[in-house]
Formats: structure tokens, sequence, C-alpha cells
């Protein structure tokens, strides 16, 4: 329920069950000495009451707006500031630094740069063997035999995959430890994927250079 105490006809107290409030609409000038400061808002043409003046700058601040409070708005300010605490706390650590983006972007990099090169290396000299000797053999196109080699080139990657994280790791790039948490972020997976295609896409140039030869 609302209640308005009229002020010589040109303030009020409106007071509810959750806020009180100070509304001077006519006299800027009325004296608000009598008047306690917890109960000073001010209205916006927009709508919305916020505390007149309110900043908190020392612990002397502090300490006056808590002395105002009931028992029960302490508590749930107190609820308030844990719940952001937490929630900063989970943000900050589910975040990844400096050090693991690099690294993680190095895990994803190379290998991929590895494979790349082997793929269309391996797919270039078998596919221009079979356009070369068994072109004619069999009566096959250049496409059909390029495509050939594209299925020789698969099949050795998935042998050759391993040898070429052996050789990462020995170069000493190592993925970094990442929480549960931290592993399904949309940054974390952001990195590994746009590493991985930079990577295969370097890769795959480097891989060409056996047309220098034909």
């Amino acid at each position: 329920m609302l209640l308005k105490i009229p002020l010589k006809q040109s303030c009020s107290i409106a007071s509810t069950k959750f806020i009180s409030l100070f509304h001077c609409k006519t006299s800027p000038n009325f004296l608000l000495s009598n008047i306690p400061s917890h109960l000073i808002f001010r209205y916006s043409t927009s709508g919305v009451q916020t505390l007149s003046g309110f900043r908190i700058s020392n612990i002397n601040d502090a300490n006056n707006l808590i002395s105002k409070l009931s028992d029960s708005e302490k508590k749930l300010v107190l609820e308030a500031i844990k719940g952001e605490n937490k929630d900063r706390a989970a943000l900050l650590e589910n975040d990844i630094t400096r050090e693991q983006s690099r690294n993680l972007i190095m895990f994803n990099l190379f290998p991929f740069i590895g494979f790349g090169i082997l793929d269309n290396m391996i797919m270039i000299l078998a596919g221009e063997y079979i356009d070369a000797k068994l072109g004619a053999l069999f009566a096959i196109s250049t496409m059909a035999a390029a495509a050939l080699g594209n299925i020789i080139s698969d099949v050795a990657g998935i042998g050759l995959s391993h040898y070429v994280e052996l050789l990462v790791t020995k170069l000493g790039v190592k993925q970094p430890a990442l929480t549960p948490e931290q592993s399904e972020s949309s940054k974390v997976r952001y990195i590994v994927n746009i590493s991985r295609a930079v990577g295969l896409v370097v890769g795959c140039l480097i891989g060409m250079f056996p047309l220098l030869f034909f």
C-alpha cells in the first residue's frame, strides 16, 4: 500500500513495503535537513528512481550505508555480493591465459601443417605415377588418376598421423593442461579450429612442391 504524506504542499514522502521515496515537485529550495538522507531520491522523466548522490568512495561511506539497512536487507546485499563474486570467479577460472593460448595454437597448428604437406605431396606423386604408368593401360583420365592418388594419400595419412604427432611432441610442443570447463569454452574451440585450418592450408601449399618437377 502506498502512503503519501504532504509536506508544505510541495513535497511528499511515499512509503511502500520495500522502499521510501521523498519526492519534491515544485520547490527546489525546500530544506531537506529534517529528512533522513536514505529517504532522499532523485526522480527522472524516464520513471527511474535512484539514490541522490549515492556513491561509496571509502569505508566510512560503506559503513554509513550499511547502518541504514535492516537485517533482512543486509542479508540480501550479502547474498548478492557472494553471487556476483562466485560468477566472476567462475568466469576467471574458465578463461585461459596467454601462455595456454599460445601452446594451444602451436599444438594444433604444427601437426596439421605436417598433415597438409604429406597429403598433397603423396596425392601429387601417386596421381602422377598412376596417370603416367596406368592411365594409357587402363584408359583412365587425368582426373581419375588424381582421385586414385587422393585415395592413396588419405590411406597413408592414417598410418603417418601418429608419427607426425610424435615428431611435434619431440619438438617440445605440448598440449596445455585445461580444465573440462576450459576445453568446452567457445574461446578454446575457436582457437583449435582456426589453428587447424591455418595449419592445413599452409601444409597443403608447401606440399605442392612436387609440381616443380613435373
